[in-house]
């Protein structure tokens, strides 16, 4: 038998492709004299359906982070200069600004960071390596937090990966190495 998804060779009696993880459909009984049956219609498990999307998304979205905290790094540093220390960064005795002041550059490399993973998600989900799963589960329970969009990656990304069943989906398809 041959895999109607990917071509595979598929063992006689098996019900699912080894390599692709679709369903493989019984050969159909013979038809009465006269009668010529429809191919079977068979489409392509959950995953495997929404897994170029949701890497697709990922990307898009740590793309999304990347340019609006820089963008927001360079807005509220230029408005904290010119508002709390004049002209010289530090100002003329030291730092004058508030306290809060002082945490926004880590908070700008935790915002970096996280952009990264999520960029670093989304490409290792399109290439299928068999550790991305996890990792996207993680970060879509991080993205819930940061509403509307990373709330919506969020729940998109735990709806196709976080199920048992989207478990074996995805070690059928994924690359070992």
């Amino acid at each position: 038998m041959i895999c109607q998804a990917c071509g595979n060779e598929v063992e006689p009696g098996g019900r699912f492709c080894p390599r692709c993880g679709a369903q493989i459909a019984a050969p159909p009984p013979n038809p009465p004299m006269g009668y010529i049956p429809y191919p079977p219609i068979i489409g392509l498990p959950r995953v495997q359906r929404h897994l170029q999307t949701l890497g697709t998304l990922w990307c898009a979205f740590g793309v999304y982070r990347v340019v609006a905290s820089l963008l927001g790094f360079f807005v509220f540093r230029a408005m904290a200069w010119h508002r709390f220390m004049g002209d010289w960064p530090m100002g003329r005795y030291g730092f004058q600004g508030p306290p809060w002041l002082m945490i926004a550059p880590f908070l700008v490399t935790m915002t970096v960071i996280l952009a990264a993973l999520a960029l670093f998600t989304g490409y290792s989900l399109l290439t299928r390596k068999s550790w991305a799963r996890m990792l996207a589960i993680v970060l879509g329970i991080l993205a819930l937090f940061k509403f509307p969009l990373g709330t919506a990656l969020g729940i998109y990304t735990l709806w196709v990966l976080a199920p048992a069943s989207s478990a074996v989906e995805y070690d059928a398809i994924a690359d070992p190495g």
